[in-house]
């Protein structure tokens, strides 16, 4: 059995407790314990999380883990000197060792962190990396995999991390199983960026977000100002200035995006040609699409492709 620690501490974000249902849900699919899951804490006993919500926990000790995990919290917290102690040996004694969120500034404190690539909430990467210098911080991923360190991005990414660890432990057909049992995308993968062109648009109206979806689900057609004001009911003229006032780009720089980000999808989690993606995404050919990445992610799809591909994250997929 795999026995796997959840480091908690006062204010701590219980929304990352949900990787708890992955190991879980694990055992069920394989009805067996394979996971056997245990709440830490500095102190033990009672720890209130920042909703208020109180969770029993035991003292951490020397014991032997499989795997320890570090939540986080909704600010960058420092960690007590016990605590990277703590840390430490689990570098030492575990098989791996993860944080969720901002708990990978109690990693990069204890010095686990060090020369190792990581990420974190994107709102904290920055601070991270000024405090950090020596972490290799990558502030655009899912969750990453350096050695024995895993680390994730905030809030839901906890459930994307602990999928791929089952997938590590199990195989990628149990993970599968588990996803669907959590109603949840199967997996993520961690190069895969935490931002989405819809979100960072906004749309006020739901005339403008209806045309979004339809730019979104049907990006190998044209879409062009007359196609998408079509769907929008509106004149192309009352559409682009509709359109760039709620969302602050022209209907061709958004639509760019969303093709952008469609295509960085295919390339890092599939073996499709350039050309391939190119027409899938929209771009009709390779040229068009590599001027597109180079104006909105500053690299070719080249770089993408071989970034993907030596990151062993991405590895446990194949």
């Amino acid at each position: 059995m795999k026995t796997v620690a959840m480091l908690v501490f006062p204010g701590f974000q219980i929304l990352d407790l949900a990787a708890i249902a992955a190991f879980e849900l694990a055992n069920a699919q394989l009805a067996e314990p394979l996971y056997r899951v245990e709440l830490l804490s500095e102190t033990g006993g009672l720890v209130a999380s920042s909703s208020g919500a109180m969770v029993d926990t035991r003292r951490f000790t020397q014991a032997r883990f499989d795997t320890v995990v570090m939540t986080g919290a909704l600010i960058a917290t420092s960690a007590t000197p016990r605590l990277c102690r703590f840390l430490n040996s689990a570098l030492r004694r575990a098989r791996r060792v993860a944080s969720i969120c901002t708990g990978a500034f109690a990693l990069a404190e204890a010095g686990l962190l060090d020369g190792r690539r990581a990420t974190t909430h994107w709102g904290f990467a920055q601070a991270l990396q000024q405090r950090h210098p020596a972490v290799r911080v990558e502030p655009d991923r899912i969750f990453i995999q350096d050695g024995p360190v895993w680390t994730s991005a905030g809030m839901t990414a906890c459930i994307d991390l602990v999928l791929a660890m089952v997938e590590q432990d199990l195989g990628a057909p149990a993970a599968r199983a588990v996803a669907r049992k959590m109603v949840v995308y199967y997996r993520r993968p961690g190069g895969q960026s935490q931002f989405s062109a819809l979100l960072e648009l906004e749309p006020k109206s739901d005339r403008i977000q209806r045309t979004l979806s339809h730019a979104r689900a049907n990006l190998r057609d044209a879409l062009s100002v007359e196609d998408l004001a079509e769907v929008a009911h509106l004149s192309p003229r009352q559409f682009s200035r509709a359109f760039k006032a709620e969302t602050g780009q022209s209907p061709a720089h958004a639509v760019e995006h969303l093709r952008v980000e469609a295509a960085r999808g295919l390339i890092e989690t599939g073996d499709l040609t350039l050309g391939v993606i190119a027409r899938e995404a929209g771009f009709g050919d390779p040229e068009r699409m590599r001027r597109a990445f180079l104006r909105t992610l500053g690299q070719p799809p080249q770089s993408l492709r071989r970034g993907a591909r030596q990151r062993p994250e991405l590895a446990l997929a194949a």
